[in-house]
């Protein structure tokens, strides 16, 4: 199976020098380093070609990286049933770059585009409906983004007296507590490793 992802990586590589930066070949899986300018024509390149046929348009994701320059990976995943291999393709970005739509050529990525555009705030262009998908209209931040505050912005919640759901900013209840693991509840008895045999 290794050797045969080898020979894959080979192929595409001489076929689309100026797409692939790197290949890594690891636990059974092929993924390869594109450059994000040529990324349309080499999934094209990999849908149609008789020695690869992904076809199949499986995942797109993001990893959020805050401490580089390039802050996100942006992760695609293919399936060829025609030769019964899969292939991830990696691009680093920066927050603000435009990432190629891939909708002309794979139909699905609409809807995977507009989630890794809601969550993380990738720009995606010649997107026909970029529009958030997950979280509500008017949403701010981008919630998967480690900036991104645990508790988020704003609560939803029914209001009885207004018989309406209404959003308002987070009121924490109170303030971070820094728990005392040991006795969180008071009267509750622990028995440290060691201890059972005291006395």
């Amino acid at each position: 199976m290794s050797e045969a992802l080898h020979e894959l990586a080979a192929h595409i590589a001489f076929k689309q020098p100026d797409a692939v930066l790197s290949s890594v070949v690891a636990h059974g899986e092929l993924t390869l380093h594109v450059a994000p300018e040529r990324l349309e024509p080499l999934v094209e390149f990999l849908r149609t070609d008789s020695a690869c046929r992904f076809t199949s348009l499986v995942d797109i994701t993001a990893v959020d990286h805050p401490e580089r320059a390039e802050r996100f990976d942006l992760v695609y995943h293919f399936l060829s049933m025609y030769q019964n291999q899969r292939i991830r393709l990696k691009m680093a970005i920066d927050a603000e770059q435009m990432v190629p739509s891939l909708t002309g050529v794979h139909p699905s990525a609409n809807w995977f585009e507009r989630e890794v555009f809601d969550m993380f705030g990738i720009l995606f262009s010649n997107h026909p409906d970029l529009r958030r998908i997950l979280t509500d209209y008017g949403f701010r931040g981008f919630p998967l983004r480690k900036d991104f505050p645990t508790t988020g912005y704003t609560e939803v919640r029914y209001d009885e007296a207004q018989k309406r759901v209404v959003y308002e900013p987070v009121k924490l209840v109170q303030e971070y507590r820094q728990f005392d693991f040991m006795s969180p509840w008071e009267g509750a008895e622990y028995i440290l490793p060691g201890d059972e045999k005291k006395g």
